[in-house]
Order: C-alpha cells, then sequence, then structure tokens
C-alpha cells in the first residue's frame, strides 16, 4: 500500500513540466504550492490521469483474474469475450463511417463524449450476443470460442472499415486504439469509478464460487453450487469493468492477462480470497509505473500507454515463469 501511494505522488510529479515531489504532497493536502500554475496542472491534468491509471490497473486485473478461473485457461483476458472488439467496432462506426450520417449527429458522434457512448454500445451489443449464447450452452469452453469468434467477426469489419478511410479518420481512429489515461474529466472519472465499483462488489461476491470451480465443473455442482448463474455473474462482472474502460480509456493491452499471473507467483497460492486483493492491489502499481515509464522521464515526449504495458510487462512474466520453473528442478 506504501508502494501505492509512493508511485501515485511520483506519478503526478512527472510531465512536460517537472513538479518536485514535496510540492506535489503540499497541493495534495489542500496547501498551495509555490507556483500557482503547479496547482493547476496538479488538480486539473495529473491527479485526474493518476487516478484514472489507478482504476483501470484494478478494473483490468481483476476481469483478467475471473477469466482466467471462469475458462480454466492461462491465456485468458478481458478481452476473450470479444468486448475490446465490439468497442472498437462502435468506435470505428463512428470515426470511420461519420460522413455517412447528417452533419449534426456527425459532430456530435465524433466529440470524446460520442466516442465514449458508440464504444459502451459496441461492447454492450457484443455482451447481448454472448449472454444469449451462454444461456444456450453449458460447456464454458464453447462460450470462450464464441467469445473470440465475435472478436474475429468485429475486427474483420473493422478493417473492411479502415480500408475505405481516409488518412485523418485512420489517425484518430489509430490514436484511441493506442489508450490514453490523461483524456478524462472529473465528471467521466466518476461514471467510471461506478462502473468499476459495480463490477469490484460482483467478482467479490464470486470469490467462493471461484474457489470452488478450481476443483472442477462437476464438483462445484455437486457441492449445490448454481454453476449457470455464477458464470452469469462473472461474465456481467467482466463486461462491466472491461467494457467501461475501453469506452473511456480505450483497449489497453497485458495488464487483464499478467497481473493475475503475477499475483500467483509472488504469493503462492490459488486461493481467491487472497488473490482478489493482490491482484487489485498490483493492478494499480503496475499501471502506475507503465504511466511513469510513459512520460519518459527528463523528456517532453509521451509514449502510447497501450506500448509500454506490453514493453514493460511483457518480460516481467517470462522472466517470473523461467524462474518459477527453475525453481521446479
Amino acid at each position: 500500500m506504501l508502494s501505492l501511494v509512493l508511485l501515485f505522488i511520483v506519478n503526478i510529479s512527472l510531465g512536460s513540466v517537472s513538479i518536485p515531489l514535496k510540492e506535489v504532497f503540499k497541493s495534495l493536502i489542500g496547501k498551495n504550492a509555490s507556483k500557482e500554475t503547479w496547482d493547476y496542472i496538479i488538480i486539473n491534468y495529473r491527479l485526474p490521469k493518476s487516478i484514472t491509471a489507478i482504476i483501470i490497473g484494478i478494473g483490468l486485473s481483476i476481469s483478467g483474474l475471473l477469466m482466467q478461473t471462469l475458462f480454466k485457461n492461462p491465456l485468458a483476458g478481458p478481452d476473450v469475450l470479444g468486448l475490446s472488439s465490439g468497442a472498437s467496432l462502435g468506435v470505428a462506426f463512428v470515426v470511420m463511417g461519420a460522413r455517412f450520417l447528417p452533419a449534426g449527429l456527425s459532430t456530435i458522434l465524433l466529440s470524446s463524449f460520442g466516442i465514449v457512448i458508440a464504444s459502451s454500445l459496441g461492447s454492450f451489443l457484443v455482451l447481448l450476443a454472448v449472454l444469449a449464447v451462454s444461456k444456450l450452452l453449458r460447456d464454458t469452453a464453447a462460450i470462450l470460442i464464441i467469445g473470440l469468434m465475435f472478436g474475429s467477426l468485429t475486427n474483420a469489419i473493422v478493417s473492411s472499415l479502415t480500408y475505405f478511410s481516409t488518412a485523418e479518420q485512420l489517425q484518430k481512429f489509430t490514436f484511441w486504439s493506442l489508450g490514453n489515461l490523461g483524456n478524462l474529466s472529473w465528471s467521466s472519472i466518476i461514471i467510471l469509478c461506478f462502473c468499476i465499483f459495480t463490477g469490484l462488489i460482483l467478482s467479490y461476491i464470486s470469490i467462493k464460487p471461484l474457489n470452488t470451480m478450481l476443483l472442477g465443473e462437476n464438483y462445484a455442482r455437486s457441492l449445490g453450487m448454481n454453476f449457470k448463474s455464477t458464470r452469469l455473474i462473472i461474465i456481467i462482472a467482466t463486461s462491466i469493468l472491461a467494457g467501461s474502460i475501453t469506452a473511456f480509456a480505450g483497449p489497453i493491452a497485458f495488464i487483464g492477462l499478467a497481473v493475475p499471473h503475477i499475483a500467483k507467483l509472488i504469493f503462492q497460492t490459488s486461493n481467491h480470497r487472497i488473490l482478489f486483493w493482490s491482484t487489485l492491489l498490483l493492478g494499480a502499481i503496475i499501471m502506475l509505473i507503465c504511466d511513469c515509464l510513459s512520460q519518459l522521464p527528463g523528456s517532453d515526449l509521451t509514449l502510447p500507454i497501450n506500448a509500454v504495458t506490453s514493453i514493460f510487462g511483457a518480460p516481467i512474466v517470462i522472466w517470473l515463469l523461467i524462474r518459477k520453473r527453475k525453481m521446479m528442478y
């Protein structure tokens, strides 16, 4: 927890305008910093971005943990249900199909709030399709395959729209797909916090069923667990967490897939009562570290957060897995 607080303050201090840690702390506790511009930058730009990083790290990590346990697949992540692809399809329709809409409507939809609506709608439609399928199927693995097929279908449609788009439209869609933590207003952050809190509550009440699932689907049913309703709650929780994050910040890779593995390797447990809190904390910490690295300390340049999460995270997971394997022999 101390590491999280320190990283939070360090993250706020970094950027094109370097602000001393002491001044950041003074501004956060309500005292004025030495320069008025520092207070303005911290309250209006740096603080919302750091809070967004923590929220996104928590939401994606927990949704990844839920998916990996539900599907018993270490490669499952928050995007496994096709929600990110659905969000991309919604944004692609708005950004690259805007010229086919009336001028007034296209202006509204191309605003930041319009893109959030389009992304949310795309994720929601894919969610409805997955939920409809999950009611028909008993096999959880089949739901995984169908989610991946929905993802492939939506990606194909996005690729077709991309082919017929202008350079300006492609640039806007590419910037969205790289992820962004710094574009959220305080009102957007409040909405995102509410969505993540709802998803976390649904995840928390699923802790006991998740532990039971580790023993096998048939054994879980023999213990009296309603597997179908539990699966539905987990899918809805993941959809709320991953869907809202993708809508507000764009698709962000690696965090949901890798953080649950890091938590399991560090704490050496499969108990979700421990994994829930450790994954939640590690997700926030790792997301803040990635955002600090994206600032390129000492430079005015900023890297896309999506690139940093993968560049920073993938080698760590590879190293941890190799280290664990060496310890087994």
